[in-house]
Formats: C-alpha cells, sequence, structure tokens
C-alpha cells in the first residue's frame, strides 16, 4: 500500500443524538448490575455494541424479552408508541435515549395524522427509525422509498403531508421529495427538515473532497442508514472508488494515491483513528472542514432523574467535585472516553 496523502473530513463519527446514547447506557451500565437491556443496538454500530456487551447489556429485539423489573433502554432510533408502553408497565427501570430529531418526526406524524392527512414517509423498508415512526400513525401513513413508489400512490389522497426517515442521503430524499410535489402541489412539509442537521453536514463534507481521491473509505456498519447513505454521496459526487468499512482490518492492501476518509454518525474516533494508522499516508493527514458542530443533547429525563438521586456518589467514583450537577456531568464526559473506560 503506498498512501501518498489522506484528506480527512470534518464533521464525521458521532452525531449528537449517538452521544447522548452511548453515555445514556454507559451511565445505566454504572447506576444497575448487569445485565441491562436494551431495546434495539442502541445505534448501528459493531464496536459499540459488542463494547457494551462487554459491560453486560443484553440487546433484544422484542421487550417481552426482558425480565420483569430488569433496567431497559430504548435505542436511539425510537420506538413505537406500543413498545414502549409495555416497557414502562414491566416494572422496571426504563430509560428512552430516542434521539430528539426522531422525536420531532413522530410528533409531526401524530399532528398530522390527526388533521387528517395522508403522511407519505420517506424511508426504509425495515430500518429501525421507519418502523418505529410508522407505528405512531400507522393508519395515516404510507412508506415511499423512490420515486417509482410515488408513482403508484393514488391522484387523489385527500391532504397530503411529507415526513422523512432523518438518516437519509439527501439526493435520495430530494428525487423523492420532487416526485411527490410534483403530484400533490399542495403537500404539507414542516418548515425545518427532517433529514438530521449531522447526517447532511457529514454528506456535504464528503461531497467536497471526494472528486479529489483516488478512494474514498467510509467508515461504518453495514446497517447503519447513515454511513450507507455517504458511500452512495460519494459515489454520486465521482468517486472512482468507493469502500465501506467496519474497521481497519477491511482496508485492501492496493490503495495508492490520495484517499478520503469519513465515518458514519454511529462510529467512534477511534476506528478512524486505526483507519489512518493503516493507510500510513506519505505526506500525512489534511483535515477539510466543512462546518464546525457544537451541539449537545442532554441526558433522557428518566436517566437525569436518576443522575440526580446519587449525584454524591458519583462525584466519588469518577472523581469530580461534589455540587456538580447531573447536565454539567454528563456534558464533560465524551462519548469516545465512555468507550475507552474499563469497569470494575
Amino acid at each position: 500500500m503506498t498512501v501518498q496523502r489522506v484528506i480527512l473530513a470534518e464533521p464525521r463519527g458521532f452525531c449528537a443524538g449517538v452521544e447522548k446514547a452511548i453515555k445514556a447506557l454507559d451511565w445505566m451500565t454504572r447506576l444497575f448490575d448487569p445485565p441491562v437491556f436494551c431495546y434495539h443496538e442502541i445505534v448501528h454500530n459493531r464496536y459499540v455494541v459488542e463494547h457494551f456487551r462487554r459491560l453486560g447489556v443484553v440487546f433484544v429485539d422484542d421487550v417481552a424479552e426482558v425480565p420483569a423489573g430488569a433496567p431497559l433502554m430504548l435505542s436511539a432510533h425510537g420506538s413505537a408508541p406500543d413498545v414502549v408502553a409495555r416497557a414502562r408497565r414491566s416494572g422496571g427501570a426504563v430509560v428512552d435515549a430516542v434521539c430528539p430529531l426522531v422525536t420531532k418526526v413522530h410528533h409531526e406524524l401524530k399532528v398530522r395524522s390527526r388533521k387528517g392527512y395522508t403522511v407519505l414517509y420517506v424511508g426504509h423498508a425495515g430500518h429501525e427509525e421507519a418502523v418505529g415512526t410508522m407505528a405512531v400513525a400507522p393508519e395515516a401513513v404510507r412508506l415511499v422509498e423512490t420515486p417509482d413508489d410515488v408513482d403508484a400512490l393514488p391522484a387523489d389522497l385527500g391532504p397530503v403531508a411529507l415526513l422523512s426517515q432523518t438518516t437519509l442521503a439527501f439526493d435520495e430524499w430530494s428525487d423523492v421529495r420532487a416526485r411527490v410535489e410534483a403530484k400533490y402541489p399542495d403537500i404539507w412539509t414542516p418548515a425545518r427538515s427532517d433529514l438530521c442537521f449531522a447526517t447532511t453536514n457529514r454528506q456535504a463534507a464528503l461531497r467536497e473532497i471526494a472528486p479529489h481521491a483516488d478512494v474514498v473509505v467510509v467508515i461504518g456498519s453495514g446497517n447503519s442508514s447513515n454511513t450507507r447513505a455517504l458511500a452512495s454521496v460519494a459515489e454520486s459526487a465521482g468517486a472512482a472508488r468507493v469502500l465501506r468499512v467496519n474497521s481497519a482490518a477491511e482496508i485492501p492492501e492496493d490503495l495508492t494515491g490520495v484517499v478520503a476518509v469519513t465515518a458514519g454518525a454511529s462510529a467512534p474516533e477511534a476506528l478512524v483513528d486505526e483507519v489512518l494508522q493503516r493507510l500510513a499516508p506519505i505526506e500525512g493527514v489534511v483535515t477539510h472542514v466543512q462546518t464546525d458542530e457544537d451541539e449537545y443533547f442532554p441526558p433522557p429525563p428518566e436517566l437525569r432523574e436518576m443522575l440526580r438521586g446519587v449525584a454524591t456518589l458519583l462525584s466519588v467514583a469518577l472523581d469530580v467535585p461534589a455540587g456538580v450537577d447531573e447536565d454539567a456531568l454528563d456534558r464533560d464526559l465524551r462519548a469516545a472516553d465512555v468507550l475507552e473506560m474499563h469497569h470494575s
């Protein structure tokens, strides 16, 4: 392998929602004896999931698998209302780590359905976010993945609204939106796009550097929608070769020239560091900054109450000054640091 230079996209990796979810699950492993249960993967990343499995977290696809009274976290992708209700009836501590941007879409769907709208939801069938969102008002929502899906819809649906999965690539979403607006000119859309700002920022940064690279490496798991979207963005931007890898071990030996590197919103920076070491560029690494992100999402409300109740014990265990409130305690903690910690 003879890589001349690496262009590193910024922003990349963890978004605010993933930061919130990883830290929340870590707090759960500190507050409760194992096993701690988590409904679905906390985020779609193999490295992160395996880290928590080693700490005694058990991931389940049905809340019925959770023993009565056991602590349970609901994933960042959002859960169906009936899943949340059943979880809360289990008798154990329940913390919902849903991303606030997903909550926004749930709310929009609920409001539009109550007002008699047919809601067209742009998303990927079977993705956990899409499943959870559509379950908010299943009688009012229709999934559309492609412009052809829009063509197949009846012309008269009454009032129509358009909502979206937050992690879509802008290009695939905009193609569907254009077809929807052409067919339903009076469609309602939210004042602020449903697409996650962090996902959009990562795609914009990659779109700027992909044409200048011989190879684009996207770090992240194959079941991560925003990671797959990044690979699609690189291809549409004209990248000659695009590789989606879980880790540095999957980097092939034949890479040469200039390599652009980015990471999906659920991929930890430790994986980026390993990839850079593996590429070992002769001329070093140049970081391309598209925008700065400083968004912070506080812990879920249920967790904030728990942290408030044991603040003194935590200040001793984590060697922080007494009197520090739970938000400050969490804000100063990075998910990357959490993943490197070893629990005794």
